[in-house]
């Protein structure tokens, strides 16, 4: 059995090789808030936070998909001709090309996580056909 001295060695050591947290990109929108968390080719994973009462923009993306998974809150989601509330722990897929919208309808914020998958993944890809804040195409 190692004793204390060896055990506070190995755990010194194993924490000298944890690499630096890195504090993930994020950005405000008049609806809440997303954080990149990770990407890489051909994937995106956000964290998306949308506040009470507000919703996103109904809207369509030619080259991605995304998959939604709820961490807490409740989600009102729109897809295609689909209208479903998502609790904590539940999650939909949104097909590419497909209409989608995301509603906090609770009064707590919506937590989720967003991967998006496709062949591109930038914020320019976003075709609005309503938004309660008049944004333009890609804002």
């Amino acid at each position: 059995m190692p004793s204390t001295q060896e055990i506070q060695e190995v755990s010194a050591l194993t924490l000298s090789n944890v690499p630096p947290l890195s504090v993930a990109s994020g950005e405000s929108r008049p609806w809440g808030s997303f954080t990149i968390l990770e990407e890489g080719r051909g994937y995106k994973i956000k964290r998306i936070e949308v506040k009470s009462g507000h919703r996103l923009s109904l809207q369509m993306h030619h080259h991605r998909s995304e998959h939604w998974i709820v961490v807490s809150g409740t989600a009102k989601v729109v897809c295609g001709d689909q209208e479903i509330i998502l609790h904590s722990n539940q999650s939909t897929y949104v097909p590419q090309c497909t209409a989608h919208r995301l509603e906090n309808p609770g009064v707590i914020p919506l937590v989720l996580i967003e991967v998006q998958n496709g062949e591109y993944l930038g914020e320019d890809d976003i075709i609005r056909f309503q938004d309660d804040y008049a944004r333009t195409a890609s804002k």
